[in-house]
């Protein structure tokens, strides 16, 4: 007997449990767990003050692992997020102290506060799920999401993202405030005690990383394929931009559309699945030339406006 109605039961539910916690936030909560199945990475940039510490709290707590929170400032080094060597006298040799990156979900908070040189200590881990110190390579268990958040550029004290950190996240995503009955709700439930305080594990960590299996088995048609291609290709030879999409970037839209069929109940990747994330996935990844920017061209616009411009072809 198929046991896929327990696992949607499972999507169900962990939805719901982040739903719970972070009020009137729906579609945000939708594709961080899309990009969870996905395997891959969320950069959340907001102000101060909305949740995403919270969520990401939240999404440990339900998926049964481990959480990490390294608060990134100007004085924080690579080793205080990978670990290091640490001489013993007793026994007269170094032994390898493990850093918060060896975790579940690790909260990156305000990643863009750090210099470059720290920020960098992140790639290997996003890319390879891996962390190599003094030559010896320490895989990390699944799953392993990195949430990073950032402040807007404009903010005091923050150093813009290279592009290769930017390439490594599956998708960004913005809570933002909420409306007006979403923090009624909040003032009341917080009244008496925190929402988090409610939530337990769902089930055995296993149970998802089972589930990101079978997120590579949704079936994407070549038209589909074609499709995610073309949009991709799309920013490659325009005069407006300086950098285009990379093949991570068609690679990360493709195993999120096949998440989000499998988060939708489906065995098949639909064109709208691709419609529906182009934008999270594919607008950090590009940079626009100084002149397009000035006149207004924003990197959101930009790919909505490869959307209308690029008919699907079945």
């Amino acid at each position: 007997m198929s046991d896929e109605p327990a696992k949607n039961d499972y999507l169900s539910r962990l939805r719901a449990g982040l739903e719970s916690v972070i009020q009137g936030k729906s579609e945000a909560i939708r594709r961080l767990v899309t990009a969870l199945l996905a395997g891959g990475h969320v950069l959340m940039e907001d102000v101060p003050g909305v949740g995403k510490t919270t969520l990401a709290k939240a999404l440990a707590t339900l998926i049964g692992g481990e959480f990490r929170r390294i608060q990134f400032t100007p004085d924080l080094l690579p080793a205080d997020i990978t670990g290091s060597a640490v001489y013993n006298p007793k026994q007269g040799e170094f032994t390898y102290r493990r850093g918060p990156i060896f975790a579940n979900i690790l909260l990156a908070d305000e990643i863009n506060r750090a210099s470059p040189r720290t920020q960098s200590a992140l790639l290997e881990a996003m890319s390879e799920k891996q962390v190599t110190i003094e030559g010896n390579a320490s895989p990390l268990e699944p799953p392993f999401l990195v949430i990073a958040t950032q402040n807007p550029v404009e903010f005091h004290g923050t150093y813009p993202l290279p592009e290769a950190q930017l390439d490594r996240f599956m998708l960004k995503l913005q809570l933002g405030y909420p409306d007006l009955d979403a923090e009624l709700q909040m003032l009341t439930v917080q009244g008496e005690s925190h929402p988090l305080s409610a939530l337990s594990a769902l089930g055995e960590i296993d149970e998802l990383v089972e589930l990101q299996k079978q997120v590579t088995r949704v079936t994407v048609s070549k038209a589909v394929a074609r499709y995610i291609v073309r949009l991709v290709a799309a920013s490659r030879n325009e005069s407006r931009l300086k950098l285009g999409v990379s093949p991570r970037g068609s690679l990360s839209l493709y195993r999120v559309c096949q998440a989000a069929a499998l988060l939708a109940g489906r065995d098949h990747v639909l064109p709208d699945d691709v419609k529906a994330f182009a934008v999270p996935v594919l607008a950090h990844r590009i940079l626009i030339e100084t002149k397009a920017r000035y006149q207004g061209l924003s990197k959101e616009a930009f790919i909505e406006e490869v959307l209308e411009k690029t008919p699907v072809e079945m």
